[in-house]
């Protein structure tokens, strides 16, 4: 039988953080997890579409447990801000979802001058979880689930002398590049985990060919060119429903089997049920993941160390 949200054990007394969980993946994140009885607290940027999202959840379950924090990831003190509401509400956070972000979109700064799309996609996520680490640390088994993409292949390795593409921009390689950040972070945070001897698991997940609002912005923002426009007729012919496409990491959160530096995704690459897919070990794999750690710390200014059980 194949895996649904139907399989997500009993998450009553758990707590789970969601970004960009009033829409798309994020919103099915949400829904499912507020099912199953998990406290979830609605980390999101839009205030009317937040609204709109926890009306929807309440509607399908009456008695959710929701919370919203309003979470800009382009902005750090916003981020750093949002993570403190988070931990002053909540002694321990049971799960860390990070999923929201941008894609393709034109060449544009956040507030602290980094490229848009690393900016959102992976240092806001990245100064996310440093600052939620203590309460995920506290839980007795957490875990952190980072959305990556297959589009992660089509981009090089981030360079540490240009990490924001200032010489040569490209849209499309700009969003491969931030997902593999995505991809190499929830790796790479796995191996601090295991160093450190704690029971806290980074897993990643991609949610496939999924038919979210995320090409049709890419589309409204012009930064996509002819492939953003082909790609949302294909996604809006072919593609899988929000819901499936959040399968993957609804499984990598919740499934009792899942294990710390796994990777989730459909199991035909772009569609079919969740399944468990190899981690493809390149031979620089490590180096990406140690100048990854660098070029963030440097970035953001904001370490990520996990100290020893």
């Amino acid at each position: 039988m194949a895996w649904t949200e139907k399989d997500i054990p009993d998450l009553n007394g758990r707590t789970a953080v969601v970004t960009g969980a009033n829409g798309g993946l994020g919103y099915q994140t949400a829904l499912a997890l507020a099912g199953a009885g998990a406290h979830v607290v609605v980390a999101a940027r839009d205030p009317e579409k937040t609204t709109s999202a926890t009306a929807r959840i309440r509607e399908r379950y009456p008695a959710a447990s929701l919370e919203v924090v309003p979470l800009d990831l382009g902005d750090l003190a916003e981020v750093s801000t949002a993570a403190a509401a988070v931990l002053a509400a909540h002694e321990r956070i049971d799960l860390l979802v990070n999923n929201a972000g941008v894609m393709a979109m034109p060449q544009r700064t956040t507030v602290d001058g980094f490229e848009m799309q690393l900016g959102v996609d992976h240092l806001g996520h990245w100064a996310f979880t440093a600052h939620l680490l203590p309460a995920l640390l506290r839980a007795p088994a957490a875990r952190v689930v980072t959305v990556t993409s297959t589009a992660r292949f089509m981009g090089g390795p981030l360079d540490p002398a240009d990490p924001h593409m200032r010489r040569k921009y490209r849209a499309w390689g700009s969003y491969a590049r931030a997902k593999m950040a995505n991809y190499h972070f929830g790796l790479g945070l796995q191996q601090h985990f295991e160093r450190a001897g704690r029971a806290t698991a980074s897993l990643i997940a991609h949610p496939g060919l999924s038919n979210t609002d995320l090409q049709a912005r890419t589309v409204r923002e012009g930064g996509g060119g002819w492939i953003g426009a082909v790609a949302h007729a294909m996604t809006a012919r072919s593609g899988m429903t929000p819901l499936e496409g959040a399968r993957p990491q609804l499984r990598a959160a919740t499934d009792p089997a899942a294990a710390g530096g796994e990777l989730y995704a459909p199991r035909f690459g772009s569609h079919g049920p969740p399944v468990r897919r190899p981690i493809l070990r390149r031979f620089d794999l490590q180096k990406q993941i140690d100048v990854l750690w660098e070029v963030s710390e440097r970035e953001t200014g904001v370490p990520l160390v996990v100290p020893p059980a």
